[in-house]
């Protein structure tokens, strides 16, 4: 075998078991941090306050404004309070919103950053950063914005809703299956998108039947950080693209835009790279990636097209146009033709063999 790869491992630290609540006045002290300002959405702010108070002294307030694709006012206004409050750390309780809003805050500050998944989205484990001004979603790579210690905590994502919880594990899957054929894929990361990927086609049946399902919760949060790992070390191809388009004209919800697109943007690709997607055929049980990913979707009850997330038809070619322009690499090459019907099936919910593109 002769093998030639660059492989750069991330520098956070990772606590994953039970009790997670407990460890961070650990991870504070080992970051030097007296003064967290824990972040949250409004729908979370219950929980995040009493973590809060369990703080004690160490929490120096609670905001919870989280929003959607992290806009630059809502940032703004958070920096005005890290400020006001004399904050010298943060602790980002939550799914992809809250922890983005952290990572803003740290590119803007250069803040260290704890944080405590809710969800399945790995935002927590990528260098990555997504924010949405004037209706455009614009992403950026840096060192700045990669959360210094994540603690996973299982019990931390047993109130988390059985239709959100498929949709945020099956996001957590499109960031493995698009490393399967990223430009710049290695040994390892191939290794680990496989586990991600097939650690989660297990669990999320199991979390469909019993969200309280203790072994199937263990097991997603495993699969969405070797997912969320693989997204920060390696490229992402034309479903990324479609879905910061989509999200950010439209406003759709993130998870759930991820979900409706995967099986289309992967049959896209699938007719390029067949051997890359095997294994996730394999997991699923299927001929194929794209029609198993659809049937997955379909059996799991999460949503199927972008028609019942909000989007207007009328978004078709815009989004279409949108996508062709500043195309991120994919292995197969971009057809505005092929973009759009692609686009007008996943709004209509046809499955991936009902079309040929």
């Amino acid at each position: 075998m002769n093998l030639a790869f660059n492989y750069q491992t991330s520098p956070a630290r990772i606590m994953f078991g039970p009790d997670g609540i407990s460890k961070v006045s650990f991870a504070a002290d080992e970051l030097g941090c007296e003064r967290l300002l824990v972040l949250s959405t409004k729908q979370q702010n219950k929980t995040a306050t009493e973590i809060a108070e369990t703080l004690g002294s160490l929490c120096a307030g609670v905001h919870a404004s989280a929003v959607m694709h992290t806009p630059v006012s809502v940032t703004e206004d958070a920096v005005e309070v890290v400020t006001k409050l004399q904050v010298d750390g943060l602790l980002s309780i939550g799914g992809g919103s809250t922890i983005g809003l952290g990572k803003a805050i740290a590119l803007r500050t250069d803040l260290p950053q704890i944080v405590i998944p809710t969800t399945y989205a790995g935002s927590e484990v990528t260098p990555i950063l997504g924010q949405t001004e004037n209706g455009n979603k614009t992403t950026l790579r840096s060192a700045k914005v990669l959360p210094e210690v994540v603690i996973y905590d299982p019990k931390m994502t047993y109130s988390l809703p059985k239709a959100m919880s498929i949709t945020s594990g099956i996001n957590a899957i499109a960031h493995a299956i698009e490393a399967l054929y990223a430009q710049d894929k290695n040994p390892v990361s191939t290794m680990m998108a496989v586990d991600g990927a097939t650690a989660l086609i297990d669990a999320l049946p199991r979390i469909a039947i019993d969200q309280h399902d203790a072994q199937a919760r263990e097991k997603a949060l495993y699969g969405s950080w070797l997912c969320g790992t693989v997204l920060g070390n390696v490229g992402m191809a034309l479903h990324h693209k479609l879905c910061h388009t989509l999200g950010g004209m439209f406003d759709l919800p993130h998870a759930e835009t991820h979900t409706v697109l995967l099986p289309h943007a992967v049959t896209y690709n699938e007719k390029q790279v067949p051997e890359a997607l095997m294994p996730v055929a394999n997991a699923l049980n299927a001929n194929s990636a794209g029609t198993g990913l659809f049937e997955f979707s379909q059996k799991l009850k999460a949503p199927t097209s972008l028609r019942e997330l909000g989007m207007p038809e009328h978004g078709i070619d815009l989004a279409a146009r949108q996508a062709m322009a500043n195309p991120y690499w994919n292995p197969r090459e971009l057809e505005h033709d092929a973009i759009r019907q692609l686009i007008s099936n996943a709004y209509h919910g046809l499955s991936p063999y009902e079309y040929c593109i």
